[in-house]
């Protein structure tokens, strides 16, 4: 009779117990393949974080905006004249220059005028024009404010786009050693009794500031500056014809 039960016990063991091996593979995989699964899961997660940021981020800080000022928030009348004083420091000349833009008289002077159109003269072909008195009469008045030198950034340049007030010899991009360029550019702002433009570039930190027919206009930047960008470069064909006159 014992060895009847033998046989039948083995038939009813064998099953549970493969039962039992697949359900310890089955826990297994899953030990193996859940770690995978969840990184894939998390990575996925991180990039679309990631990708949102980076659309929020553009959404607050378009790479350029700018608007038409209206005549209400321009001064309702024209300044008084400035000193006339100016101490200018051309940065990437390591140049420096003080003048006054006046004679006794209220007029402009010559010779100041001239000395400072050498000061803006471009940087890349070292051509000069004759810069805009009024510019001058604007970055005076900033001069008188803060009674510290105007570092030029950027002022004449003899480039591609013609339609910039730089190329127009009417711009100028300037920054004062402790200002803040926000600070800068709101008091350049408050000079403004028609047909001027003030951009505000907060990562290169600087302000422009030109003289142009009006509307007055405002902008902010928020692009790195590109020195070597194709509208900066000098227009086509300038070596060659510089060479031929220097032969």
């Amino acid at each position: 009779m014992r060895l009847l039960f033998i046989p039948l016990a083995l038939v009813l063991v064998l099953p549970f117990a493969g039962n039992l091996q697949a359900a310890d593979d089955h826990d297994e995989n899953e030990a193996t393949s859940a770690p995978e699964t969840a990184s894939v899961t998390v990575g996925r997660a991180t990039k679309g974080k990631v990708r949102r940021a980076k659309r929020r981020r553009k959404a607050r800080h378009p790479k350029m905006e700018g608007h038409v000022v209206a005549d209400a928030r321009l001064r309702p009348e024209p300044l008084p004249p400035p000193s006339g004083n100016l101490h200018l420091v051309n940065v990437a000349r390591n140049e420096d220059l003080k003048v006054n833009i006046f004679n006794d008289d209220g007029s402009y002077n010559i010779d100041s005028l001239k000395a400072i159109t050498h000061l803006f003269r471009c940087k890349r072909t070292d051509v000069e024009r004759d810069i805009e008195p009024r510019l001058l009469t604007i970055l005076s008045h900033v001069y008188d404010n803060y009674g510290a030198p105007l570092e030029l950034v950027s002022g004449f340049r003899n480039q591609r786009k013609t339609t910039s007030y730089h190329y127009k010899a009417s711009a100028s991009d300037v920054r004062v050693a402790g200002v803040t360029p926000k600070m800068l550019r709101d008091f350049v702002e408050s000079l403004d009794a028609g047909g001027m433009g003030v951009g505000y570039y907060p990562r290169s930190q600087f302000v422009h500031v030109d003289v142009r027919p009006p509307p007055s206009y405002r902008w902010i930047d928020y692009s790195s500056a590109d020195p070597d960008s194709a509208d900066k470069k000098p227009p086509r064909g300038w070596r060659k014809k510089n060479r031929k006159l220097r032969s």
